[in-house]
């Protein structure tokens, strides 16, 4: 029989569990777990401050009770493990409860301790009231601050996920929410370009953001704090919320010997076996591989950590199972909006010196004549010689996780960025469109990379030359120029007009030409270069230029 010892629940470990019973009635499988909960929704615990979920006990996934009844897993939480010998094949454990400390044997180990948040070395960040999100005990302190003290304002440190969903639940509550946040934008998994429409949206729905700020201190001002910041603003709230990151709690790895990377998360081959005998690790504390670059990273999600628990389980019983690696597939809600990505940034090629080339498309969630449809942009990066789907971004209403979704199973599959044009997805009025935008990337992609289309993008137009030596166009309507306003040096010619209007146009010089989105600038760049003109169209269009101006 062999025993099974695991070391931390939630995502990786429990999975872990669960699959190791699936796999073998007879192991004997425990299930150390340091907090009260053994499984929990972490994902969910902003949702749940803002009321959205309303019955607390839907937060425990499963309990020691329920684990051992289906699963015949011995659970036992509030017990730490506090060091390993892998020699021995031994944990020490200690029971949180009673303090006292025993031995437990394995044949073999997993690690699954997670990630805690960075609290930064700043002034005043361990006051009562500076507050981080990680499990139920601490949503249970956040809303206890609201309901027994009446708390009415809040600032959140950090635009990440955990840092944006909270601030969104917190306003929705009616909390008076500031996010600062040293970058310069929120979301690090999407560029600063899509942001934009989420800065926007943060901004409509009371949330005060700072970007580009960073804090220097907090300090306690009477019953309440001031959060001091970088620009020498002062920001008075009742709370405070540190989302600035996470690292991996990998000090009883390192402890024990078991090598560790860089940034101190564990290291694991691709069956998730650690440097050390029979040890194996999964979840926030290990280092993956980049399933899009080959290079090493250290990607925090819910799905991979699942995966990585079912692959260890796998070869823990004698599997031959293996990872392949993570491209970071995510989404995120805010308020009316969600944005969601898969594979590389722009900003993340550009640091790793990987040559892509990109485009915009803006489309609606579903068919434009039946009611209700909104628009979603995309971005989708490519690399310019093979044409290898490299990234994609989306930010809009329904159906962005959609889109994301069919662009992250293409990426996974090994896709050139013109196989999108050929996907055959779902249709019908009320879901999408006969072209969906996943198609319509691949036809932008195709056009791009056989010649058919010369782009500019939005960082391009504040350097265009106002000399005369490039031809400036707008093909919008009058009216679009009056309500929406115009890029400066642009003239405007209707693209239904460009043909009888073509005398206009100087010929021997590059036009660069917009229209709202790229669609219409996109028929006017043919009907130019038919009449012998070198085109460019701004890829995104007005809209994403304005977006990216606004920040």
């Amino acid at each position: 029989m062999t025993k099974i010892v695991i070391v931390g629940g939630v995502a990786g470990g429990a999975s872990a569990a669960t699959r190791a019973r699936r796999l073998d009635e007879q192991a004997h499988i425990v299930l150390l777990e340091r907090g009260p909960y053994v499984s929990f929704a972490n994902c969910g615990l902003p949702y749940y401050v803002g009321s959205v979920i309303k019955d607390r006990g839907k937060l425990a996934v499963q309990t020691p009770q329920s684990l051992h009844a289906r699963f015949n897993l011995d659970v036992r939480v509030q017990s730490e493990v506090v060091a390993i010998n892998t020699a021995a094949h031994e944990v020490t454990v200690r029971n949180l409860q009673t303090d006292e400390t025993y031995v437990e044997t394995y044949d073999k180990l997993l690690l699954s301790p997670g990630a805690e948040p960075v609290r930064p070395p700043l002034p005043g960040a361990d006051l009562d009231h500076v507050l981080t999100v990680r499990n139920i005990p601490n949503v249970d302190r956040v809303t206890a601050i609201l309901d027994e003290e009446h708390a009415s304002s809040c600032v959140v440190v950090g635009g990440g996920f955990i840092g944006i969903e909270m601030a969104e639940n917190l306003a929705e509550r009616g909390i008076r929410t500031s996010v600062v946040e040293m970058a310069s934008h929120v979301i690090k998994s999407i560029d600063a370009d899509m942001a934009a429409d989420l800065h926007a949206e943060l901004r409509k729905g009371g949330v005060g953001l700072r970007l580009n700020t960073g804090v220097s201190a907090i300090s306690q001002e009477g019953d309440s704090l001031a959060v001091h910041t970088s620009n020498g603003e002062t920001l008075p709230c009742d709370f405070v919320i540190l989302a600035v990151g996470v690292r991996p709690e990998s000090a009883i790895a390192r402890n024990a010997g078991i090598a560790c990377g860089p940034r101190g998360h564990i290291l694991v081959d691709d069956r998730m076996h650690t440097s050390a005998p029979d040890v194996y690790a999964a979840g926030d504390a290990i280092q993956v591989v980049d399933f899009v670059t080959g290079a090493d990273t250290a990607i925090p999600l819910a799905g991979p950590a699942n995966r990585q628990g079912r692959i260890a389980a796998e070869n823990m019983l004698g599997g031959d199972c293996r990872y392949t690696g993570t491209q970071g597939s995510s989404v995120v809600k805010v308020f009316s909006l969600c944005a969601a990505s898969t594979g590389l940034t722009e900003e993340a090629a550009r640091a790793q010196g990987i040559a892509f080339d990109k485009t915009y498309l803006t489309q609606g969630h579903h068919a434009g004549y039946y009611p209700g449809a909104r628009m979603m942009g995309i971005k989708v990066l490519w690399d310019p010689q093979t044409g290898k789907l490299l990234g994609a971004q989306a930010v809009g209403p329904e159906g962005v996780d959609k889109r994301i979704d069919v662009i992250a199973t293409a990426i996974r599959l090994g896709a050139d960025v013109r196989d999108l044009a050929s996907l055959e997805l779902c249709y019908a009025p009320p879901f999408g469109s006969a072209k969906d935008p996943v198609n319509m990337a691949g036809f932008v992609a195709e056009n791009v990379l056989s010649g058919k289309l010369r782009q500019f993008f939005p960082e391009d137009v504040a350097d265009l030359p106002r000399d005369g030596s490039v031809t400036l166009l707008d093909v919008r309507t009058p009216h679009e120029r009056v309500v929406n306003g115009f890029i400066d040096g642009f003239v405007n010619i209707p693209v239904d007009e460009i043909r009888e209007r073509a005398d206009e146009i100087p010929q021997g010089k590059p036009v660069y030409v917009h229209c709202k989105s790229g669609q219409r600038s996109y028929i006017a760049c043919r009907i130019l270069t038919g009449l012998g003109y070198t085109c460019y169209n701004l890829a995104g269009g007005f809209d994403r230029w304005s977006a990216a101006t606004r920040g």
